[in-house]
């Protein structure tokens, strides 16, 4: 893909889940186009080779512990003087059918795929009330709106992130922070675990045949957290190739 035009020179950001996959690509793409960034996962080890590879620093963290949010929000800021962007990316899974579904299974899917999205919106929103500016990027699934088998625990985190970014972007539009979604549908660990005929399967039901690469979620988000889309807010932006069309 072409070099991002966006600028981001000046800007501190924070991505959770950023060790791999779509929440690395994310920071790198922040990284390269001239920002602050802050890669936050619980896997240390992983962390600090993912924010050496690009040039970034690592804060190992528990998305769903409110005191290590709010000391991971203190360390971006007293850094950097600032703080413009969060990504709320870091998710996990505990797949089973409800009846299957233990409540640690439960519980943990929501703290850290709700739980932290609420978490890292609340301790950054001071910061971005001062500033009067931020962006908000959280990170929903096509599952949150359609549901899956096996993902009640899932789908339900995800359905709660839709409700609490549309919440979100009413409340703190007056600060001029926007406080927008996207629904992906990209290459990642879980997809390439998939047999090569369930793959198939599932690439025939997208209108574009395939999915996504992790540089093209990280395109939308990149969008989302620029100047130019200070417009746009209270959005759930499908990158899906057309599957929940």
């Amino acid at each position: 893909m072409g070099n991002l035009t966006f600028d981001f020179t000046g800007h501190t950001a924070i991505v959770t889940g950023a060790a791999r996959g779509i929440g690395l690509e994310i920071a790198r793409r922040l990284r390269d186009a001239g920002g602050d960034v802050f890669l936050v996962d619980h896997d240390a080890e992983a962390l600090r080779l993912a924010a050496k590879q690009i040039g970034a620093v690592g804060l190992a963290a528990d998305v769903s512990d409110t005191a290590q949010v709010r000391d991971t929000v203190r360390a971006a800021v007293d850094a950097t003087g600032r703080l413009d962007i969060v990504v709320n990316n870091a998710g996990l899974l505990r797949d089973g059918v409800i009846w299957k579904l233990t409540d640690e299974e439960w519980d943990q899917v929501l703290a850290v795929h709700l739980g932290g999205t609420f978490r890292f919106t609340r301790a950054a929103a001071g910061q971005f009330r001062a500033q009067r500016y931020g962006r908000v990027i959280n990170v929903t699934s096509y599952s949150g709106l359609r549901g899956n088998v096996g993902q009640a625990n899932y789908a339900a985190a995800k359905s709660g992130i839709i409700g609490f970014t549309k919440t979100a972007a009413k409340e703190m539009a007056r600060f001029g922070v926007t406080v927008n979604a996207v629904s992906p549908n990209a290459e990642t660990r879980m997809i390439a675990s998939i047999p090569a005929e369930k793959r198939a399967e599932l690439e025939a039901g997208i209108p574009l045949g395939r999915f996504a690469a992790p540089e093209e979620m990280a395109a939308a988000v990149c969008f989302l957290a620029s100047e130019e889309a200070g417009y746009i807010t209270g959005a759930v932006v499908p990158v899906d190739g057309g599957i929940s069309v």
